[in-house]
Order: structure tokens, then C-alpha cells, then sequence
């Protein structure tokens, strides 16, 4: 039936009556936005930074941005330029230390203590603050210096220090109490003539020793309480000898979940990983033919991280089961910070790590040694299992 054009026409007149405010308002607003926004030509589009408070990296500005509107020096972990002790990393806590040997977590996890091996000094650091020095353990720094450090099993009550030290007689444990001097609990481990050995503390309490060298003492892992006194349930309860089989220990870490203990270890022939278990250890849950110089060790949930000295880097190994690894390992911060040895897990679940570069003969920057805190990395690219 036909219709009278009239109609058809009034009812497009109601239409573009409703949406031409619309439309206008719409054409203003890309015209206000093409004027607020000059084309300057192509831009690098990079993926939006995280929020992830003091360890996140300056947002970058595209590469053709004006001059200054961009971010002098770099600002990629481990890339930045340091200037003199000033190091603008934003995952560096301390700067301008001796080698570190060992790093140990204050249960506020923003401060750590760090142990320099050849001075004996232990220092507590925090980002933004001064490294202060909280005792200096007399060490020989040719039998190794100061190997090790953890906090006691009852450190918030107590307030004490464990540490494993070298004498120009032995190698010893030692306890460490504000204001006094460090007073041995065990004594009479060998010197390996290296800088072997490892202290931890095990989810039961036990202060846990990874020695080296062989005879005695040596190339075992020992299993003591606070006293010095072998632990309740040692293989022989008159003995501090829970495991042995080290050769050149360098790295101990537990497990918090499952209370696995986990020992870096070096051989001629190659780099390895135990598993520790009582009596003799047995075949290395991971190895490493190329030799990388494992270092400390950390296993946060559902991962093992471990600190390579000669390859300068962290090497990470996936968990199925508290004992078993799954995927391709990956290998990370390649190169960034140098020789990276003392490890530590904080209570917020990040990982602490010292740097050994002064008087390695490789190369250094003016403020190393460091003190650095980083998120666990994902991920996976590494050597195979044994």
C-alpha cells in the first residue's frame, strides 16, 4: 500500500533530530583530542609497566620522545649506570660492600644482614639507608674468612646470630649476642683450603652446617642445636654428622613447605645438586657438566633458584613434587650484577643477593659489592638432570 512521502520524511526528521546532538558531540571531542595530540610520527608501543612498589622499573619513554623526556641512564634492572656508590638500580639495597658470603633476612623484610667474608663484618642494610655495622667476627680470611650466617630458629625472641667462621686453626660455628663477643659452639672443623661451606636452619630448628674437604668433619653435613649439640634424631645421637659425601659446598637452603634441604656442591668434573638425606648421599638430583660455580640456593613455593658465580647468573628449576622437577630450567639476570653467590628467601617471598665481583678478575662496577633484592623469576632454558 502506499504511503505518503510526508510520513516517511517526519519520521527522519525525528531521527536525525534525536542522534545529531550526538554526533556532534562526538566530532567535537576527536577534534579536541587530534588537537591535544599532535601526530609526531611512529611511536614504540611498549607494554604498561607493573605496580610493583619499590623494585618496579621508571616507566620508559618512547625512543623519539624529546631529549628530556627521557630516562638517563637506563632504567632496566641491572643496566643502569652506577655513579661511584650511587647506584640507581632499583633493585639494589646496598652498595659499595666487600664480597659477600652470606645474606640473612630480618623479619621485617625490607632490612637484611649481609656478611662480607674477608673483613668478618656483618652489616644490616635497608634500602635508601647507610649500611650499619652490627658485629665483626675475627676471621682468616685465607681459610675462608666468614662462610656463613643465619638467624637463630627463635630470632625474634632471642635476638641472636649463628655463624660459621674460619680460625687459623679450625673452621667453627659461633654464636653471636648483641653487645658480645661471638662465642663458639663447635669447633674443630677442617679448613678445606678453600672457601667452602654453607649454614642454614632446617624447619625443625636445627642449625644446619654443609662443611668441606674430607676427614673428620669435613665433607659432611652436620645437624646441631643452638648449643652445638648433636640434634635429637641424628643417624648416631652422639654425633653432629647427619649426611655424608660434600666435597665443596657452597650453597644450603630448606624448603618452607616441605622441609627439603637442598646443598650446592662442586666437583672437578662438574657442578652438582644434592638432595640431603642420612647417612652417605647418593646420586646429585641435578648436575651441571659445564661447571657455571653454583653458589647459595633459595626455594620459594614450588621452585629451586640458584646462584651461579662463574656464569653470573640464576638458574631456576621447577617443582612437581618436593623432591622431583618438571619443564626446562631457565637461566636469568644473565651477566646483569656479575658473580652472584650468597643467596636468601625473605619472609615477603622475595629473593636476596650478594655479589662477589671485587678481586675476581672479571669485570666490576664502581659500586660493587651489592646487596640485591628481586622478585622470584618464571619461566624455563638450562642443563639437563643428571
Amino acid at each position: 500500500m502506499f504511503r505518503p512521502p510526508y510520513r516517511v520524511s517526519a519520521r527522519r526528521r525525528s531521527a536525525r533530530a534525536r542522534w545529531l546532538p550526538l554526533v556532534l558531540a562526538l566530532v567535537a571531542a576527536m577534534i579536541t583530542s587530534c588537537a591535544s595530540f599532535p601526530d609526531t610520527g611512529p611511536r614504540q608501543w611498549r607494554d604498561k609497566p607493573e605496580d610493583g612498589g619499590p623494585l618496579a622499573a621508571p616507566p620508559r619513554v618512547p625512543e623519539n620522545a624529546p631529549e628530556s623526556e627521557r630516562e638517563q641512564p637506563p632504567s632496566q634492572p641491572g643496566q643502569a649506570v652506577p655513579n661511584g656508590c650511587v647506584d640507581p638500580d632499583p633493585q639494589v639495597v646496598a652498595t659499595c660492600l666487600s664480597p659477600l658470603s652470606a645474606v640473612a633476612v630480618l623479619p621485617d623484610p625490607e632490612s637484611a644482614l649481609v656478611a662480607e667474608r674477608a673483613s668478618g663484618r656483618i652489616l644490616r642494610v635497608q634500602k635508601g639507608k647507610e649500611p650499619q655495622v652490627v658485629a665483626t667476627v675475627p676471621v682468616d680470611p685465607a681459610g675462608g674468612g666468614l662462610i656463613g650466617l643465619v638467624l637463630s630458629p627463635s630470632y625474634v625472641d632471642d635476638q641472636l646470630l649463628y655463624a660459621l667462621a674460619a680460625t687459623g686453626s679450625d673452621r667453627r660455628v659461633l654464636r653471636i649476642a648483641p653487645g658480645d663477643p661471638p662465642t663458639p659452639v663447635l669447633t674443630g672443623i677442617p679448613r678445606a683450603g678453600d672457601d667452602s661451606g654453607a649454614l642454614g636452619v632446617g624447619k625443625d630448628g636445627a642449625l644446619l652446617v654443609a662443611t668441606g674437604g674430607s676427614g673428620g668433619l669435613g665433607g659432611k653435613l652436620l645437624r646441631i642445636d643452638t648449643f652445638g649439640h648433636p640434634f635429637k634424631d641424628n643417624p648416631d645421637p652422639r654425633s653432629p654428622v647427619y649426611s655424608t659425601g660434600l666435597r665443596s659446598p657452597s650453597g644450603l637452603c630448606t624448603a618452607p613447605d616441605s622441609g627439603t634441604v637442598w646443598v650446592t656442591d662442586r666437583f672437578p668434573e662438574r657442578d652438582v645438586l644434592h638432595r640431603i638425606t642420612p647417612g652417605q648421599l647418593g646420586d646429585p638430583a641435578w648436575s651441571w657438566p659445564d661447571r657455571p660455580g653454583v653458589a647459595g640456593c633459595v626455594a620459594p613455593p614450588g621452585a629451586l633458584a640458584i646462584a651461579e658465580r662463574g656464569a653470573s647468573a640464576l638458574f631456576l628449576l621447577r617443582m612437581s613434587a618436593p623432591t622431583a622437577f618438571t619443564g626446562t630450567p631457565q637461566q636469568t639476570l644473565g651477566g646483569a650484577y656479575g658473580r652472584l653467590g650468597p643467596t636468601a628467601l625473605a619472609p615477603d617471598g622475595l629473593i636476596w643477593l650478594g655479589t662477589t665481583n671485587k678481586g675476581a678478575g672479571g669485570p666490576t662496577v664502581s659500586s660493587d659489592d651489592r646487596a640485591i633484592r628481586i622478585q622470584p623469576p618464571s619461566g624455563g632454558g638450562g642443563s639437563g638432570p643428571d
